[in-house]
């Protein structure tokens, strides 16, 4: 049985600006911070994922992970500046420091560095699960972000188990 720990993705202050907030951001607040205790309580790493580009530079205020769910000392932060949390970061030696296996993923923004880490953490060989109540994005052009997170739950079951927060049970899912 390998071991879990628990991602979370790009929770920084930028998303839940008052003029272009995350879609239900006190919910996806409340649900990691879930997670984190959960995990916290069965000693699984958390592994934070903070984003930076030119629209979130390094060391601003928006750039800081939201104080809600901030990290403790013993959790590990990985900067990342694309979409897939692996490229050219220190994730994997992070994850391999641990002997991880598997990963819990949980942030935003769904469509785009949810997706694209549960899809590569497959291809690397980690067992996922995504906390389809713990991720979220904004509305786009063509779809509500409502719609968006519906659509990545049900296409990225292919790729990973599907689980409510409250179903998450660390010391389950490392025997998944």
């Amino acid at each position: 049985m390998g071991k879990t720990a628990l991602l979370v993705i790009d929770v920084q202050n930028a998303m839940f600006e008052e003029g272009d907030p995350v879609y239900e951001g006190e919910r996806l607040l409340t649900n990691i911070k879930q997670l984190i205790a959960k995990a916290r309580k069965d000693n699984v790493p958390v592994v934070y994922i903070q984003h930076s580009d030119e629209g979130l530079e390094k060391g601003s205020e928006a750039w800081k992970i939201h104080a809600d769910i901030a990290p403790a000392m013993m959790d590990a932060i990985v900067h990342k500046t694309k979409p897939d949390s692996f490229y050219q970061t220190t994730l994997e030696d992070e994850l391999k420091r641990h002997g991880v296996e598997h990963l819990v993923l949980a942030g935003m923004q769904t469509d785009l560095c949810v997706d694209t880490t549960c899809r590569r953490a497959v291809s690397l060989g980690y067992r996922v699960t995504l906390a389809r109540d713990a991720h979220s994005t904004w509305n786009n052009s063509a779809l509500t972000a409502q719609q968006i997170i519906d659509h990545h739950n049900d296409v990225l079951r292919w790729f990973a188990a599907i689980r409510r927060t409250e179903e998450i049970d660390f010391h389950e899912e490392a025997g998944v």
